[in-house]
């Protein structure tokens, strides 16, 4: 299996996991993940791959699943920290839950949702790597006061790094769709048939053409991203010393230093402190 092409790429998650037929794989990996049983599972797919083309390369790819006939589970794929995990999070729960309202529901009787992010990256500064988030109250931290809304944070680096459990089928799901770990994915598959099953399932996928031009456009597109942040982070820091430089500089004509002095001190050029020490 490709290291590019396995699951912590989105457009891979959400084909093998969206894809009909394979039902039986997310069911498991939710199970094992949130401690249910699920008798029915319903995909209920935002983003189309088949529409997915150059000019929506860049769009949101979540896979969206209705359990048991009411509650919603959303799931994402983030490999890079962007510093906004968790009002990025908040923000889409609070978009499906309007959604939700929208379809003219009583408030009563909305289904509960929840948010499960998987991060190729750490988040939190403990060891834990899987972590549920719960509204309680503050003077009673045993009291769940809003049962509707939940979030999951998976952080792959952590699980990588804490040599897990391989009887636990989460861990066992983790290391498929991490697959960093050769021994951890082999011990998955040699525990769990279905973990041996889905592996060829995925492997069937890095052979696909289509799903393969949409997983590596769609990494293209990261990759971009995140050069076009990096300039542009750059630039930003550049033009805050520039604009220190100057602001230090009309401070040192207005305290009488000499123009060379102040060249010498901030490094702009003489022609520009003589004609900020015009304007000032």
């Amino acid at each position: 299996m490709s290291q590019k092409l396995n699951l912590k790429n989105d457009i891979m998650f959400k084909a093998f996991f969206g894809r009909k037929g394979n039902e039986k794989y997310l069911k498991e990996f939710l199970e094992s993940l949130l401690k249910i049983h699920i008798e029915k599972i319903d995909i209920r797919s935002e983003v189309s791959l088949l529409k997915l083309d150059e000019k929506e390369k860049g769009g949101r790819l979540d896979l969206e699943a209705k359990l048991n006939g009411g509650l919603i589970v959303n799931i994402e794929m983030q490999l890079r920290n962007l510093e906004n995990m968790e009002k990025r999070t908040m923000y889409y729960a609070s978009k499906i839950l309007s959604r939700e309202v929208e379809r003219g529901e009583k408030y009563e009787r909305i289904n509960p949702i929840i948010m499960v992010n998987i991060l190729d990256y750490e988040l939190f500064g403990f060891k834990e790597y899987v972590s549920k988030t719960e509204i309680v109250l503050k003077e009673h931290k045993d009291y769940e006061a809003i049962k509707g809304m939940q979030w999951y944070f998976i952080e792959l680096p952590k699980f990588r790094a804490s040599n897990p459990d391989m009887g636990d089928k989460v861990n066992q799901w983790l290391a498929l769709i991490d697959s960093e770990d050769r021994g951890l994915l082999k011990m998955a598959e040699e525990k769990n048939k279905v973990i041996k099953e889905a592996k060829k399932e995925v492997e069937y996928l890095t052979g696909d053409e289509e799903v393969k031009r949409l997983a590596e456009l769609r990494e293209k597109w990261e990759m971009d991203r995140n050069s076009e942040i990096g300039q542009a982070q750059k630039e930003g820091e550049a033009k805050g010393k520039a604009e220190e430089k100057l602001e230090i500089a009309k401070n040192m004509l207005k305290r009488k230093f000499k123009i060379e002095d102040i060249v010498s001190i901030t490094g702009l050029p003489k022609e520009e402190i003589e004609k900020l020490k015009k304007e000032i």
